[in-house]
């Protein structure tokens, strides 16, 4: 059960909030956010943002759902999914590569793992906003392209998370763990160029 603390409320300025909050994290980080900046970005009292929000971490994850969606919807509605596999694939896998990778996509990442014991309910947020949506993006991609004879597999949702993770490679774990603090779009290109040619000798018809 949710607790009054991990509660969102709506009202009038709730996207008011929503659009300040995201440009100063976006800025400073989760850390280095602080809810008196939040407040002046958004134009309302800290009063205002702890009625909707009364934790910065429910505010933070709040921003995610939302930063999660539109990229989702950006990803897909800029995708023509009537292209060649190879076309799709390598578009799908800069996009996700491109947003797990970024500062914003890490910081989520390591709030809902540092969060995950105490708000166990922000990580399956954060799984069904995003992950879970491209997850079922794709499968529902990889079910046209059986249909149309293009590839051939039994399981789309288990071809999915296959690309999904093919997609990371490497420099995935090397960001998460600090042991390089970039990734440059070369470097994108590589790894998802060598994930396509990987998944297309497998599940291509």
């Amino acid at each position: 059960m949710i607790s009054d603390q991990t509660k969102v409320r709506k009202g009038r300025k709730f996207d008011q909030v929503l659009a300040g909050a995201r440009d100063v994290f976006m800025a400073d980080g989760f850390e280095g956010a602080s809810v008196d900046a939040i407040a002046r970005a958004a134009g309302v009292s800290k009063a205002t943002l702890y009625s909707y929000f009364p934790d910065k971490r429910l505010l933070f994850m709040e921003v995610a759902d939302t930063e999660c969606a539109r990229q989702s919807r950006q990803a897909f509605d800029s995708i023509d999914t009537d292209a060649p596999p190879r076309v799709v694939l390598g578009l799908a896998g800069r996009h996700l590569l491109g947003f797990i990778t970024s500062t914003f996509g890490q910081q989520m990442f390591r709030l809902c793992v540092a969060e995950c014991d105490r708000f166990p309910e922000l990580g399956q947020r954060f799984y069904n906003s995003g992950p879970a949506v491209v997850r079922r993006e794709m499968a529902g991609y990889f079910e046209t392209a059986v249909a149309r004879g293009q590839l051939c597999m039994e399981d789309p949702l288990l071809a999915a998370d296959q690309f999904g993770e093919l997609c990371k490679g490497d420099v995935w774990l090397r960001l998460t763990f600090g042991i390089i603090d970039r990734i440059s779009q070369a470097e994108i290109d590589r790894v998802v160029d060598s994930a396509v040619d990987v998944f297309l000798a497998r599940y291509a018809a």
